[in-house]
């Protein structure tokens, strides 16, 4: 490889304490009795409860990296919202430090759970009613998220 297009491949640095974009989905549901719920999926390395999260992927908009990164960890597919349902902020682990991620968050409404997918070995992923799911993440404002969404749908 030569050493122009070595050096192009380089990441750029960010400033120290700069906030990393993410994009984010909440893949929802509705069982038979009407309740909504939502699908978290395990962290790969913390085994957290999350939602499928991820960088923003080139030629894509945030919605269509959303929903990529819920059929990749999740296994999910269907409708995404165009527009943010919520923002939240995280600290990211990286393999010698943290981050600080701002995910823009996305409803999927999901048609579809496939038996098999991408990152199925890697995480666990398991349907929760939605007050469940909010307590059962860590970030505070995606848990606020989900609580106003079920508070969207009682009314």
């Amino acid at each position: 490889m030569e050493e122009g297009h070595r050096r192009s491949m380089k990441k750029t640095k960010r400033a120290p304490g700069s906030i990393r974009a993410q994009v984010a989905a909440m893949p929802i549901r509705y069982r038979s009795s009407g309740a909504m719920e939502v699908l978290l999926v395990t962290s790969r390395t913390t085994q957290r409860w999350i939602v499928p999260k991820g960088w923003p992927i080139k030629g894509l908009t945030p919605a269509e990296a959303a929903a990529r990164e819920a059929y990749e960890e999740a296994g999910v597919v269907g409708q995404i919202t165009s527009e943010p349902i919520g923002r939240y902020t995280y600290w990211k682990r990286m393999s010698d430090h943290f981050v600080l991620c701002e995910a823009t968050l996305f409803r999927l409404d999901v048609e579809r759970q496939f038996e098999t997918w991408p990152e199925q070995g890697q995480r666990e992923s398991r349907w929760f009613s939605l007050d469940d799911a909010a307590n059962l993440v860590d970030e505070p404002e995606l848990a606020t998220a989900m609580r106003m969404l079920q508070v969207a749908v009682a009314a």
